[in-house]
C-alpha cells in the first residue's frame, strides 16, 4: 500500500536563523574596494580620458575626499573587472596615488553594459563631436540587439517615437540630430579630429561623411595644398560630385581654392602695414579706434562734398 504522507522539506539552518532584513540585505548591491590594477577599460570606450586641467582638479578632489560616487564594473572572464562607468574616476584615482576605488559589481551582458556606459557619460557638458557620435552609434546598436526598432533611414508612423528620438531626448538632441552625429563615424580619423578641433564645422562635416574613404584621403591633400577647409556649400558640392562619380583631386583643389564669401567680406591689415602710421606707444586697440574716427571724418567730408 502506498504511503499517503507528503514529502517534507526541512529548512536549512541558515534559513531558520536568517531574518527577512538579512535576506534583503544579501540581495542588495555591495560597494567593494577593488584594486585599480584589476579594473580594465570598457571595450571600444568612445570617451577620451585626458590628463587635462579638469582631470587634475578631479584628482585633487579624490586625493582629498576620495571617490564619492562608486564606479560600475562587471566581471571580466579573463580576470579582474571591466569598467562600465567610472573611467575618469579610475584615472583620477591613479593620479591621486590611490590603490583601490569603490566599485559596484554587476552581472551585465554586452548590450546592457553598453547602454549604462553611454548614459553615464552623455550628460557631460564638454563632449567632443566624435565622442557623441560613437556613443550614439554604440547605444543604438545595443538597443537594436535587445530587439527594439532602430531604423536609421525611416521613421515610424502613428506618432510613435523612433528609438533615435528616445535616445536623443535623454541627451537633449532630436532623433534627426542623433542620426547626423552617427554619420560622423563614417569620416576618416584625420577629418574627424579636425571636427573635434573645430577646424571643420559640424554641418560641412556631415556632408563630407558621404564621400568615399579614398575621396576623403584625397580631400586632405586638397585642403593642405589650398590651405583651406570646406564651407557648407563647398562640402555639399563635393558630396554632389562624389555621388555623380565626378569627384577627382583636381575638382577638389578647384573647389577648395575658391574664395569664400566670408573672405570676400573681410579686409585684413597686418600690424607691420599699420605700425608705420602710428606712434610706437599705440596699442592695437587704440590704433583701431583711431582708424574708425578717421573713417567717420572721411565719410562726413564725402557727404558734405556730395551736398554741394
Amino acid at each position: 500500500m502506498k504511503s499517503s504522507a507528503k514529502k517534507v522539506e526541512l529548512a536549512s539552518v541558515d534559513d531558520l536563523f536568517s531574518t527577512e532584513e538579512s535576506r534583503a540585505d544579501a540581495q542588495r548591491e555591495k560597494v567593494l574596494e577593488i584594486p585599480l590594477s584589476e579594473l580594465h577599460p570598457f571595450k571600444d570606450h568612445p570617451f577620451k580620458v585626458k590628463d587635462d586641467e579638469a582631470m587634475m582638479e578631479t584628482a585633487d578632489s579624490v586625493r582629498q575626499y576620495g571617490v564619492l560616487v562608486p564606479a560600475i564594473a562587471r566581471p571580466d572572464p579573463e580576470g579582474g573587472y571591466e569598467l562600465v562607468a567610472g573611467h575618469r574616476r579610475h584615472r583620477a584615482s591613479e593620479l591621486a596615488g590611490k590603490e583601490t576605488m569603490p566599485v559596484i559589481v554587476r552581472d551585465l551582458d554586452d548590450d546592457a553594459a553598453t547602454i549604462i556606459m553611454v548614459d553615464s557619460n552623455l550628460q557631460r557638458e564638454s563632449l567632443l563631436p566624435s565622442e557623441r557620435a560613437f556613443a550614439y552609434k554604440m547605444k543604438l546598436e545595443a538597443v537594436k540587439h535587445q530587439g527594439a526598432r532602430t531604423d536609421l533611414t525611416s521613421r515610424q508612423v502613428g506618432g510613435k517615437l523612433e528609438m533615435a528620438d528616445v535616445i536623443g531626448a535623454k541627451a537633449g538632441d532630436s532623433g534627426r540630430q542623433v542620426q547626423r552625429y552617427i554619420r560622423l563615424t563614417e569620416l576618416i580619423p584625420e577629418l574627424l579630429d579636425m571636427v573635434d578641433e573645430k577646424k571643420i564645422a559640424f554641418n560641412p562635416a556631415y556632408e563630407l561623411s558621404f564621400l568615399k574613404k579614398e575621396e576623403q584621403v584625397q580631400l586632405l591633400d586638397a585642403m593642405d595644398s589650398e590651405q583651406a577647409t570646406p564651407s557648407l556649400s563647398q562640402a555639399q558640392r563635393l558630396k554632389k560630385f562624389s555621388q555623380e562619380g565626378h569627384l577627382s583631386l583636381d575638382v577638389m583643389r578647384a573647389i577648395m581654392g575658391e574664395e569664400k564669401k566670408s573672405d570676400l567680406d573681410k579686409v585684413t591689415f597686418t600690424s607691420d602695414t599699420l605700425r608705420k602710421y602710428f606712434p610706437k606707444s599705440y596699442t592695437p586697440q587704440r590704433m583701431q579706434e583711431t582708424i574708425i574716427k578717421l573713417l567717420e571724418a572721411w565719410q562726413k567730408k564725402r557727404q558734405r562734398d556730395q551736398e554741394r
